[in-house]
């Protein structure tokens, strides 16, 4: 079934169309009543007329009877609506009878590349990375559950002149106690030591310019090398999504070396296009509207005056090859707000040059920073970022904990699943709840508290309704659907289980998975309130048992659906 705020909007639209066709009833959810149209207000000046009057006559045309209880026009000319008992219970029966919970698969599914987490090869994860793979991964999700041909894409950085240092570092170390460190996870560590001996001895230095060229020419020896430094960084990167539980494989990995082969082309094509300005020797598009602090125009550098090429050429070349290889409808770039100017000069540049037609769109999903306590951006006590692996690993050793305080009931092999799932459940979903606009503050203690806004607080509220539905299962009571609704806690609850596909909607419209959360913590306090207001199995008679366990189980599918989608996962015991 379509969700219901479609249905009144629609019903709304064609009585509001007879008084200005195509205009916008505003429906909102309300506290007066389920929810509110305020058309009539925006449209009171261009009409000449008073709002409530308008409001009034939306009301006399408007054929919602089968949908509403009550209709009444308030204030200046809100039109409160009021959904009948019997559509609401019809409605919660037919989500509950579908395995998708009556959310209907887009209508029309697009291509949609994003581009997430990009971790360096022969660089360990850290922090900066969490933000960009929470959030790339959410949004793949819910677009594969809205029935997009979603193409996960990691460009990750195995490519450059610093590969010269690293391939030579490899063949000082010997090749298997290099492959050692590097299994091991030790990657920040070979790298620091490259480069230090790259700063302080000549001979190496050389060496390491020697070895750009080889690589950058074909050489099959050090291609041999350099597909080493690959392989160990990709497989510790593996490590770290199966800890993080986030689903990038390697079918996803698309480095910087893909694109090198296309880069010459990318110069001839813009130098053919009449785009291409020398600039200090290098090779430069001005697209227009972007100045420097000077008031001067920006250039965008595809080729430096050195011969070698910038980011800015690689990421021509990609979205060249999203649009005409893949067939990208949209490219979502999961990347960092520092990165807005070089992303918007970027798709500026594809455009004039028709690598990126108005029929595809390009966003930036840009985010904050991760903040430590002291509201600064958060790193170890060395001063270096913290590495992600050692932050994951910390939030599980402290769920760990927690749950240990609060259940006694779990054996330790159970616990230990559950505290993984809690803990770096709370980690993304801190992470994911925040506006993506905006920094944050990494708190272990409020992320992992069973009480607010929290991944834990939503996971209790899912082990809270499967412990419910076990202890009913014991006493062989059956839910029912469609379920009454006849006290105010299960008609607020009721209500709120049937706002899951607009929440999925509206975070895709503006790609934010806060807005999925958002919803979810909605939904969780309400069943808290359902819970405590009113008893489940010791309800009176064996009728408003099994309703109230059908809501029951419909709110765990809800929730346990929904953090699915956010890459969290639902324990049914905690």
């Amino acid at each position: 079934m379509a969700d219901v705020a479609s249905l009144l909007a629609d019903r709304l639209a064609a009585a509001f169309a007879r008084i200005a066709p195509g205009s916008d009833p505003m429906l909102r959810p309300s506290e007066r009543a389920d929810y509110q149209a305020n058309g009539a207000l925006s449209l009171a000046k261009s009409l000449g007329r008073e709002p409530r009057s308008i409001a009034e006559e939306v009301v006399a045309a408007l054929q919602i009877s089968d949908l509403c209880r009550a209709v009444e026009v308030s204030g200046p000319g809100f039109i409160n609506l009021t959904l009948a008992d019997g559509f609401l219970e019809g409605a919660l029966g037919e989500a509950a009878a579908d395995g998708r919970l009556g959310i209907a698969p887009s209508s029309a599914p697009e291509t949609v590349v994003v581009d997430y987490s990009a971790p360096n090869v022969a660089k360990e994860m850290h922090v900066g990375h969490l933000r960009t793979t929470c959030i790339g991964d959410a949004l793949c999700r819910m677009l594969d559950f809205a029935g997009h041909d979603v193409r996960r894409e990691n460009h990750i950085g195995d490519w450059g002149t610093p590969f010269g240092m690293l391939i030579e570092h490899l063949l000082d170390l010997g090749e298997d106690d290099g492959i050692e460190k590097l299994s091991v996870g030790d990657l920040s560590g070979f790298y620091q030591d490259a480069r230090q001996t790259f700063d302080a001895d000549p001979e190496f230095r050389e060496r390491s310019r020697r070895r750009v060229v080889l690589l950058q020419s074909g050489d099959e020896e050090t291609l041999r090398l350099w597909r080493i430094l690959v392989s160990e960084s990709v497989a510790y990167f593996n490590e770290v999504y199966a800890k993080l539980g986030v689903l990038l494989t390697d079918e996803d990995l698309v480095g910087e070396s893909f694109y090198n082969p296309m880069l010459p082309a990318v110069v001839e094509d813009l130098r053919s296009a009449g785009l291409l300005v020398e600039n200090d020797g290098a090779l430069c598009v001005f697209p227009p509207g972007f100045t420097n602090r000077d008031g001067e125009p920006l250039p965008l550098i595809v080729q430096k005056s050195d011969d070698g090429f910038g980011y800015a050429a690689t990421d021509l070349a990609a979205i060249r090859d999203r649009v005409d290889r893949i067939g990208a409808q949209e490219i979502l770039y999961v990347i960092d707000a520092g990165q807005s100017q070089h992303l918007a000069m970027c798709f500026a540049v594809a455009r004039m040059a028709g690598w990126l037609p108005d029929s595809v769109r390009a966003e930036h999903v840009a985010f904050g920073i991760v903040l430590g306590t002291d509201r600064k951006r958060l790193r170890s006590r060395s001063g270096d970022p913290v590495k992600l692996v050692e932050l994951l690993d910390e939030a599980v050793e402290r769920a760990a904990a927690a749950i240990a305080e609060r259940s006694s009931d779990l054996e330790d092999a159970e616990r230990a699943g559950v505290a993984k799932i809690v803990g770096i459940g709370a980690v993304k979903y801190a992470d994911l709840s925040t506006d993506r606009e905006r920094d944050y503050v990494f708190d272990f203690e409020r992320m992992l508290a069973f009480e607010g806004n929290t991944a834990p607080y939503l996971q209790y509220a899912h082990a809270r309704t499967a412990s419910v539905l076990r202890r009913a299962a014991a006493e062989r009571i059956e839910p029912s659907f469609p379920p009454r609704l006849e006290q105010p806690a299960e008609r607020a609850l009721g209500l709120c289980l049937l706002g899951l596909g607009p929440s999925v909607d509206s975070a895709l419209q503006s790609s934010s998975p806060s807005r999925l959360c958002s919803y979810l913590y909605e939904l969780a306090t309400l069943f808290t309130t359902f819970y405590e207001n009113c008893p489940i199995l010791r309800a009176e008679g064996e009728s408003a048992r099994s309703s109230r366990l059908g809501l029951t189980e419909l709110t765990r599918r809800t929730l346990a659906l929904g953090l699915s989608l956010l890459g969290i996962g639902a324990p049914d015991r905690m």
